[in-house]
């Protein structure tokens, strides 16, 4: 019997989502204030929906302590803690230009051929998302197309929907928070889940390629291109010191969650502490330059900033007369927002003078600018972490507890039992398709994923369907991503941003007429689940 708090709760969960998706802005009038403009959100819908509930008693203290700490071996803390130490050391590395750098050197490859260009590129991305995530091609990737493209005279478009689904796609296999969230449901481990993805990952990317080089084969990505690469495309690289040091720091990490994950050490046991070191590492090699040359270098020329994940890492000097000695000067560096929009956030780029004047230490921790101009490195990460997918991701996890409580993922899980009968296939399917439509309507793939491994945890399927239904699962929120929304993922809306800009506007229509061709061939990866596996990589999946 449905209940009206049952009937409450599922209708705010579903309102908040369809907020989130489309926001509602308003303005209000507030006193001693005047009228200030109100938008109900990605963040804001999420966390009035909960106090609602709250105010309803349609949940209490336990589903919220359930929401954070955990339950059912789900543990929404070691998610996140992992993933924001993760995206510290994968935001500094980018920092040092390297993306940019392996870039312009494909560039150079692909000589006066576009479609080479377009394949060489496509790879690059695909590599890059599977070892780091999908945020450094979302970030430095558009913005290199964009500017590489937009000057040989070519339609940006078409590469920036390639960039942009193998961006979104290549991190299936190991950098995806969607990945995390499967492996804490159902107790895997991240290599297992690795391997189980490696044959969907490879069937995804070459139905997508094939599907983007059918669509664009005709005007889009003609075959000449006029001008060439840059003469030396690693003169973007502007520390090669961090660079290497951040891709060998990163690379351990990853591989330490994965070995020990093997044993269930708590991914943010390992994250953590390697981030901790890379904070350390950054601050010291900001202290070492004062001068504000790049080392290996040997130049005191001043960088521009065109947007935050070109922050140089080091202080550039002063070389304009006409700024005081300790006036900093500031640029506008370009961060985008998770919501839709974009916000400009000052950045000195020019310190004060080193040689007069100096500040007593404690006057210097007071001063917020003249602390990122001396430590660049760590304030451009700041303003980069994705600290909006910490309020979100704990939001959706609660809604999903109150979901549970009230009984709904029970209902669901029987409805998932009687459609596919438990047979492996019809499940395989079943959660696959509505797993890249939930992707669309229940907070992005992040909500998808946690809704979607409650209810597979509670049909009580047997152990081989179970873990077929997870993998499945992963596939579906990686590849969901690239759907009919801009909400269907977080990366989405911070690429809309990113194009906006950029003076690139796109609307909802176009996203998803980009996306539908690539998306139906991508659906094969469902179709490739393996099912034998060294049983010592992955534990038994409780239901």
């Amino acid at each position: 019997m449905i209940t009206l708090s049952m009937s409450i709760t599922l209708l705010l969960f579903f309102l908040s989502n369809i907020l989130v998706i489309y926001p509602a802005s308003f303005t209000v009038s507030l006193p001693l204030i005047g009228e200030r403009k109100v938008t109900i959100g990605l963040i804001t819908s999420p966390i009035m929906a909960i106090a609602i509930l709250w105010a309803f008693q349609c949940l209490g203290g336990t589903q919220m302590r359930n929401g954070i700490i955990g339950s059912d071996n789900i543990k929404p803390y070691n998610i996140l803690i992992l993933s924001i130490s993760v995206a510290y050391m994968v935001t500094t590395l980018e920092a040092t230009g390297i993306l940019q750098a392996a870039a312009s050197w494909v560039s150079s490859k692909a000589g006066f051929s576009s479609r080479k260009l377009y394949f060489y590129f496509y790879l690059l991305f695909t590599l890059v998302s599977i070892i780091v995530g999908n945020d450094p091609v979302i970030f430095s990737g558009t913005d290199f197309l964009v500017g590489r493209i937009s000057e040989a005279g070519l339609d940006p478009k078409p590469w920036l929907v390639s960039a942009f689904i193998a961006a979104n796609t290549g991190s299936m296999v190991l950098s995806s928070f969607t990945n995390d969230i499967v492996c804490e449901g159902f107790r895997i481990s991240s290599a297992a889940l690795m391997a189980y993805m490696i044959i969907p990952f490879i069937a995804c990317s070459i139905a997508r390629y094939f599907m983007l080089k059918v669509r664009y084969a005709e005007g889009r990505v003609p075959r000449g291109l006029d001008g060439s690469g840059p003469q030396n495309p690693w003169e973007g690289l502007r520390d090669p010191v961090s660079a290497i040091f951040g891709s060998i720091w990163l690379t351990t990490c990853l591989v330490l969650v994965i070995v020990l994950g093997v044993f269930q050490v708590d991914g943010w046991k390992i994250g953590l502490p390697f981030a901790g070191g890379k904070f350390i590492f950054d601050i010291y090699r900001n202290y070492i330059s004062p001068t504000g040359e790049i080392p290996g270098e040997g130049t005191s020329d001043v960088i521009e900033l065109p947007d935050a994940s070109e922050a140089p890492l080091t202080r550039p000097p002063q070389h304009d007369e006409g700024i005081a000695a300790n006036e900093p000067q500031e640029s506008e560096s370009l961060v985008p927002f998770i919501n839709g929009n974009a916000q400009s956030a000052p950045f000195p780029t020019t310190p004060p003078s080193t040689t007069t004047n100096v500040q007593p230490w404690y006057r210097r921790f007071l001063n917020y600018k003249k602390l990122a101009a001396d430590f660049p490195t760590f304030f451009t990460a700041l303003t980069r972490l994705p600290f909006t997918l910490v309020l979100f991701a704990f939001s959706q996890f609660i809604l999903i507890e109150a979901l549970e409580h009230q009984g709904w993922i029970d209902i669901f899980a029987r409805w998932l039992v009687i459609a596919s009968n438990k047979q492996l296939i019809p499940v395989v399917w079943f959660v696959g398709v509505f797993g890249v439509i939930l992707c669309n309507i229940s907070g992005t793939n992040i909500g998808a994923t946690i809704l979607l491994t409650k209810i597979i945890r509670a049909s009580d399927f047997s152990k081989d369907t179970a873990r077929a239904a997870a993998v499945s699962l992963a596939v579906a929120s990686n590849i969901g991503a690239v759907s009919f929304t801009f909400s269907a993922s977080l990366e989405a809306l911070s690429w809309v941003a990113i194009l906006k800009v950029k003076g690139i506007e796109i609307d909802q229509w176009e996203f998803a007429m980009w996306n539908s061709p690539p998306l139906v061939a991508m659906m094969v990866g469902l179709g490739v689940n393996e099912k034998d596996k060294p049983s010592f990589l992955c534990p038994r999946i409780k239901s």
